[in-house]
């Protein structure tokens, strides 16, 4: 209880331990927490089959480069774990695991974080534990029958853990996509359950859209000008790791389209009649963002390629006709239903009024936090519409970093010269890091 660190960083992930790293360039005593194992959420919050939508290239974290044969490719999230290990090993960064924070209050100034093995002092803390590790269940999935087996996105792992039978997956968003395609690959009959979401190609001009959209500018978009008039801020559009998924392509591969869940009526699955309009607002978000690339490809005056269709944009989708509103799910053989309805962040243990809002998420502003001396990292949406993403990282660590200590000229926690900015050299990593 007597030492009073300058920094106390809450969560191992990359987050975390990108954080940590200019924390420790900049010479702050501090110490980095995590309730389970490093990238804990990576290992138990992923279906087996998962893949990072982020390219290779761009899913580095401060301080390394790729420099490996597959730079556009995406790695699996065994392959991101076995990387934020090693990166925490190579650039020797205080991380505490299975220390679980019980408790964060602040008395007289100085921040009481209270875990399972006793309690740190820390004239700042930063939570890097994100705004997406709950699960959010609509309301009408307390009406669903017992026998139905209900299971979160962030649960499930592979058709093989599912009863036999048909399944239901609720929400077409980046979540809904990947896994009925995993489900319609392993056999299954998959009723999918659309949302109005958009959709990105895979590729796009010869590059991957991930790239292009970076290039351009598009993801740096403030989060101000991203937030609808309710409030909140549009669901990231429909990716495929290694390759493009439409509702067109999930059609053709057997998944049967529906509208928005409405619940259950009559011992019925009910289904709205949003379905060609979900359609429709997929497609056009896709188109919207290849004229935003061409702009941009004009624009910059790049030598690129011309644009080619896409199999999953131009195969002819299979609709049901007419549309499904009511579903005898025991006679469809439904027995299961998977929930890719979105997340939202766990803060209930943080004790500090006025640092979180009427529904208990973070007020800040670019992760500065209203509470003096706290800041949130890797908030979804925080700062930009990259923000949240691993490619985001690097820029939105160091710039609450750099806040952070210009506001607190510690003996110990100042900006460093030059020679400690620049860092020094570390061993390469098993991913071809350096």
């Amino acid at each position: 209880m007597g030492e009073v660190l300058d920094v106390v960083v809450i969560g191992a992930g990359s987050a975390g331990l990108g954080v940590s790293y200019f924390l420790k360039q900049q010479g702050c005593e501090h110490k980095v927490l995590d309730g389970g194992r490093i990238g804990e959420s990576w290992r138990t919050q992923r279906w087996d089959s998962f893949r990072l939508n982020s390219p290779t290239i761009r899913s580095v974290l401060p301080g390394d480069s790729y420099r490996g044969p597959d730079p556009w490719g995406a790695i699996t999230h065994h392959e991101f774990v076995s990387y934020l290990e090693d990166y925490a090993k190579r650039h020797c960064l205080p991380v505490s695991t299975q220390t679980p924070v019980k408790e964060l209050t602040r008395e007289n100034g100085v921040f009481q974080v209270t875990t399972a093995r006793g309690v740190l002092l820390a004239r700042n803390v930063v939570i890097a534990t994100g705004d997406q590790n709950r699960q959010v269940r609509p309301p009408e999935s307390a009406d669903l029958p017992v026998e139905l087996r209900q299971v979160d996105s962030s649960a499930y792992r592979n058709a093989a853990q599912l009863e036999h039978g048909a399944v239901l997956v609720v929400g077409s968003g980046q979540s809904g996509g990947q896994i009925a395609e995993d489900l319609a690959l392993a056999g299954r009959v998959v009723f999918l359950a659309t949302s109005r979401n958009g959709r990105w190609v895979r590729r796009y001009r010869g590059g991957n859209i991930l790239n292009w959209l970076t290039l351009s500018g598009f993801l740096d978009v403030p989060r101000k000008e991203l937030v609808l008039p309710s409030g909140k801020v549009p669901a990231r559009a429909l990716v495929g790791a290694t390759h493009t998924i439409s509702l067109q392509s999930l059609s053709a591969q057997g998944v049967v389209l529906l509208g928005r869940f409405r619940g259950m009526e009559n011992d019925s699955l009910v289904f709205g009649d949003e379905l060609h309009a979900n359609m429709r607002f997929a497609d056009e978000v896709s188109a919207n963002t290849k004229r935003l690339v061409d702009a941009y490809i004009e624009r910059a005056g790049l030598d690129a390629p011309p644009a080619e269709g896409d199999p999953a944009e131009t195969v002819e989708p299979r609709i049901p006709d007419p549309l499904i509103r009511a579903m005898d799910w025991r006679a469809c053989g439904v027995r299961s239903v998977v929930w890719c309805t979105g997340f939202t962040g766990d803060f209930t243990w943080v004790h500090l009024p006025g640092a979180l809002n009427a529904v208990g998420q973070p007020v800040h502003a670019d992760g500065v936090g209203a509470v003096p001396g706290l800041y949130f990292a890797g908030l979804d949406f925080g700062s930009t519409r990259k923000s949240g993403t691993i490619p985001a990282l690097a820029e939105e660590a160091a710039r609450l970093v750099e806040r952070l200590v210009k506001g607190n000229a510690t003996p110990s926690c100042m900006l460093g010269d030059s020679e400690r900015k620049n860092g020094s050299e570390f061993p390469r990593s098993p991913l071809n890091l350096s």
